[in-house]
């Protein structure tokens, strides 16, 4: 009989004790046990079961759990002696900032004190020990949401010190979804605060720390190491480019078929993988996110599961304040085409707005893009990659994205559309009148708006929406080199019982211009 599908269960125990479907990922255990590094940053995109993994890893580790090794039972980690006798023997700290989702830095930093205050509440035996001396004990009753900077900056440290003294060994951390609020920062404008806030917390947590034994952090990117993770020498980061730990997040794609096989419907194994294979982490290929295949198996039919799991605010953001040229790979990449470029996976928020190349790494570590294959130039010392959307689920995502930004703004799009169709240049002339003075500033909104960047932005954006719903009929381009100049908009028909059509966009000059006609030469 095939296990029940738990959709939103983030607990090992609770996974294991209900007989929930679960693809056995225990082996990650042994791997990062015997990799032995002090702290371990995993970037994985949302949804792959990082807040899992680290129920899982806490559950193995935690002296909470010492008699729980009936979890593990019958999964690979148990197999080896040498681990059924690790289980249950370190105190751990566990936290997460998953939910450090604010819009200022007042909001976030509280919210990250609560965050901390609610791990010590977890071990308030320690203050009625002999462990911990009146002094400690004090500073023990200061963490609180309102804790003043130096409080929170050793808190960590601090707790980890209370739990060696009071078990003899020292302490595992853990910290899942590390990255959270420096996304919010960024999109709220409260960055350099927080990294400030975080810097000081992390390296008293993860560098300056003789109580820790061994740290492990996830999250969605790896910022940069200038920005919170300064002189942090100890830190391993795996990110989507490394095969470290390749397989032990998300599906592969026998683990997909062997769920299919235990459900039944093994016949749709070739629809699934249209849909939802397509991620690479390393030279790991064929890996499915995992919340889409659950999805698929509760419910037995096809849908953008983990692509609509997320506002894609950021995304939209990006490409939408984009310069042209982003505009013209999202509208390659929508054609199924693929680009090279250079990455730099420590992601620098604040370089998003000015560097081209952290934008396709932040898509590429947040799981909308993946690298087909890279290539190194010896003469340069760089690696090229070569990056297309991720699978169909992820372009239908953009698709809706991008049809999103007029439906909402512009609700007569769609008769523009009607008007192109049937050839009325008048009704097209007004439609675009007046939503360009309407939405120009829209699409662009970046640090530095200008004149002369409106138009293009705009219209190239425009040309996304066109892209989207005219694609089952013609093939949209834009701004491509044709004859002796370049053309603005193209349409070419699928089939021939329609015209092609070309579209050239002109902005009238009213002070040099007296009529379009001067404007057209």
């Amino acid at each position: 009989m095939a296990r029940a599908v738990g959709l939103e269960i983030q607990n090992f125990e609770q996974v294991r004790e209900r007989v929930c479907f679960y693809v056995d990922k225990t082996g990650f255990i042994k791997k990062w046990w015997e990799n032995n590094d002090a702290v371990t940053l995993i970037a994985r995109p949302r949804r792959f079961g990082k807040t899992l993994t680290m129920s899982m890893l806490e559950q193995f580790l935690s002296v909470k759990y010492a008699e729980r090794g009936d979890l593990f039972e019958g999964l690979a980690v148990w197999e080896d002696e040498k681990y059924r006798k690790l289980q249950g023997t370190f105190p751990v700290i566990s936290l997460s900032f998953a939910d450090v989702k604010e819009n200022s830095f007042e909001k976030a930093r509280k919210q990250i004190c609560h965050i901390i205050k609610n791990v010590y509440n977890e071990f308030y035996y320690l203050l009625n020990s002999d462990r911990l001396n009146e002094d400690e004990k004090e500073l023990f009753r200061k963490v609180s949401a309102d804790m003043e900077d130096y409080v929170t900056a050793g808190s960590l440290r601090e707790l980890s010190k209370y739990l060696m003294g009071y078990h003899g060994k020292k302490v595992m951390i853990l910290l899942d979804e590390y990255d959270t609020p420096m996304q919010e920062a960024y999109v709220y404008g409260y960055w350099e605060e927080l990294v400030e806030f975080i810097r000081n917390l992390f390296n008293a947590t993860f560098k300056s720390n003789p109580y820790l034994e061994r740290a492990v952090m996830t999250g969605i990117t790896r910022v940069s190491k200038e920005s919170i993770f300064s002189d942090l020498n100890n830190l391993t980061v795996v990110t989507t480019t490394s095969d470290l730990y390749a397989d032990s997040f998300g599906f592969t794609e026998a683990e997909v078929y062997a769920a299919l096989e235990e459900y039944g419907i093994e016949e749709q194994m070739p629809k699934v993988k249209k849909w939802y294979d397509g991620f690479v982490f390393g030279k790991q290929r064929d890996i499915y996110n995992p919340w889409s295949i659950l999805n698929y198996l509760k419910f037995r039919k096809l849908s953008a599961y983990w692509a609509n799991t997320s506002s894609n605010h950021l995304v939209g953001k990006l490409i939408r304040e984009g310069s042209i040229e982003v505009k013209f790979i999202v509208e390659d990449l929508l054609k199924g085409k693929k680009f090279s470029t250079e990455l730099d996976e420590q992601i620098v928020f604040s370089q998003l707005e000015e560097n081209e190349r952290a934008i396709w790494s932040l898509f590429l570590a947040s799981g909308y893009l993946k690298a087909e294959s890279c290539i190194f130039d010896e003469e340069t010392g760089r690696d090229l990659y070569e990056l297309s959307l991720t699978n169909m689920e992820v372009r239908l995502m953009f698709e809706r994205l991008i049809e999103g930004w007029f439906s909402q703004r512009v609700p007569a799009y769609n008769t523009f559309i009607k008007a192109l169709m049937l050839g009325d240049v008048k009704a097209m002339n007004t439609y675009m009148n007046r939503t360009a003075l309407a939405t120009f500033s829209y699409f662009d909104t970046g640090k530095n708006p200008s004149e002369e960047t409106e138009p293009e932005r705009f219209y190239h954006g425009f040309v996304l929406g066109l892209m989207v719903d005219l694609a089952g009929r013609y093939t949209v381009t834009s701004n491509r080199e044709s004859g002796f100049g370049r053309y603005d908009v193209m349409l070419e028909p699928r089939t021939r019982q329609v015209d092609s059509i070309i579209i050239e966009f002109k902005v009238h000059d009213s002070e040099d211009e007296k009529e379009l006609e001067d404007t057209v030469k």
